[in-house]
Order: C-alpha cells, then sequence, then structure tokens
C-alpha cells in the first residue's frame, strides 16, 4: 500500500523485505515520475502472502482513496478496510494508462501502476483523473471495541516483533470504565499497568501503548507465546467489581 500525505511524502507498506530489489524498484518508478518528494518506509515486513495482495494480475481493481489530505494507493482486496469507516472518502479505480508505466507486468503492480499513480499525485495531480469513481470497495471483517455494562470486548489486531499484542480497544474506551480494571485473553486474567517496567521479569499484563491501543505484554518475553494467542484471538477489559456489602448481623 502506498499513501501520500498531503503532496510531499509518500509511504510505503508491503511484504516485499529488503533482501531483493522490489522495494527499490518502485522508489525508482517514483522518483522517475518526481525528485520533489520524500519517500518514507513505514515497513516491508506485512507477513508474506497476506492481505497485500495476493491477487496481482487478476481481475481486482487498483484504487486510490483520497480521506482527509491522504491518499491512499493500492489493491482493492480489502486493505483499506480501516481507512473506510471514519472521516468521508472518495475512491477512484486506478485505469487511466497515462499514469502509469508504458509496459505493465501481471505481476509487479507495486511498481507499474501504483507507484507512479502514487508519483503523479504527489506531483499535484486530481485524484478523480486516475479513473472512474468506485462506490463498492472491499471490505473485510474489522474487530471494534464492544462496550457493554462494565466492560469492553475486542480482539488481537497485530502482533509486534516482540510478541506483544496490540488489540481492537482504544485506551478512551477504557477510561470509560473507570479506575481498576483487569484484561482477560487466553484464559488469563491480566493486570492493566502503566509501563512495561511494573510487571515483574517473565510477567504478562496489559497496559496503552504509544497509539492509544490496549497492548499485551510480557517483560522480557512474549505475549504472543505465553497465551497462545495470535491475531483475531478476543480480549476482554472488566472493571473490578468492589465485594458486596455484608448484611448487618442483629443482636440477639
Amino acid at each position: 500500500m502506498i499513501a501520500i500525505v498531503d503532496v510531499a511524502v509518500i509511504t510505503l507498506t508491503t511484504d516485499f523485505g529488503t533482501r531483493d530489489t522490489y522495494v527499490a524498484e518502485m522508489k525508482a518508478a517514483i522518483l522517475s515520475i518526481t525528485r520533489d518528494v520524500h519517500v518514507v518506509d513505514i515497513t516491508h515486513e506485512v507477513a508474506p502472502h497476506d492481505v497485500l495482495d495476493p491477487g496481482v494480475g487478476t481481475a481486482r481493481r487498483g484504487l486510490a482513496i483520497a480521506s482527509g489530505d491522504q491518499v491512499f494507493i493500492g489493491p482493492d482486496n480489502g486493505l483499506f478496510t480501516p481507512f473506510l469507516g471514519g472521516a468521508p472518502w472518495r475512491a477512484f479505480e486506478l485505469r487511466a494508462e497515462q499514469f502509469r508505466a508504458a509496459g505493465v507486468s501481471r505481476t509487479f503492480h507495486g511498481r507499474d501502476v501504483f507507484a507512479p499513480a502514487a508519483a503523479h499525485v504527489a506531483r499535484g495531480l486530481e485524484p478523480g483523473r486516475l479513473g472512474p469513481i468506485v462506490t463498492d470497495p472491499v471490505l473485510l471483517a474489522w474487530p471494534r471495541a464492544r462496550v457493554t455494562e462494565g466492560r469492553v470486548g475486542g480482539a488481537v489486531v497485530h502482533v509486534d516483533r516482540f510478541g506483544n499484542l496490540v488489540t481492537s480497544i482504544d485506551g478512551d474506551t477504557i477510561a470509560l470504565l473507570g479506575s481498576g480494571v483487569t484484561v482477560r485473553v487466553g484464559g488469563r486474567i491480566l493486570p492493566l499497568v502503566q509501563t512495561y517496567g511494573e510487571l515483574a521479569r517473565g510477567s504478562a499484563g496489559a497496559l496503552v501503548g504509544s497509539r492509544n491501543r490496549l497492548e499485551i505484554a510480557v517483560n522480557a518475553g512474549s505475549a504472543a507465546t505465553m497465551l497462545r494467542a495470535r491475531r483475531g484471538s478476543p480480549v476482554v477489559v472488566s472493571r473490578v467489581s468492589s465485594p458486596a456489602a455484608r448484611p448487618a448481623r442483629r443482636r440477639s
């Protein structure tokens, strides 16, 4: 996936890794069209054969999604789902031949379709010129926080390289429960802490991370391994109930 922020920054998110020449070829395609741009690598370590582009060369569409001051470019296979549920957006199919490579490979649309489209948008091209309007982009089932009385349910949406479990529950939603909550995942009930260092070495706990998302971590270990959890695993945050008041005893 490629994102254009304002008109001067292009970000790249792929599953190409850095061993082969694929990322360099995409950057070369961009820079052959415009040099007046900053190209930023978000990551090239998305799991191979995941959602990014397994349908390259088939009938699946390429899209440009304009939302706010950003334009997202990539395959229409559900990749854009997280960006289609909030702010207003417009989508266009990448069909205009003048904004793609002269020869388009059936196996490398990142270089021959997406990168040229991004470069032209970065130069100031109106996204609507890339092709016809699309009103039905593919959407994937996307886990969202479910709030009920005294609890919030969600799911793991990402496992980072440390084995931390990043969830669909944000810190603002947890704050609605007030102080004193616990987190249940993988059959374990965990405390909510402020920092990784509050956990004893090898112990698991939950905290709100730098992106305001609830995440489950193990100090010097992998929460994914310890809790046998993965993307999609359910997570529940519950308010700790105060002990019920005991009835007063009558004097005989």
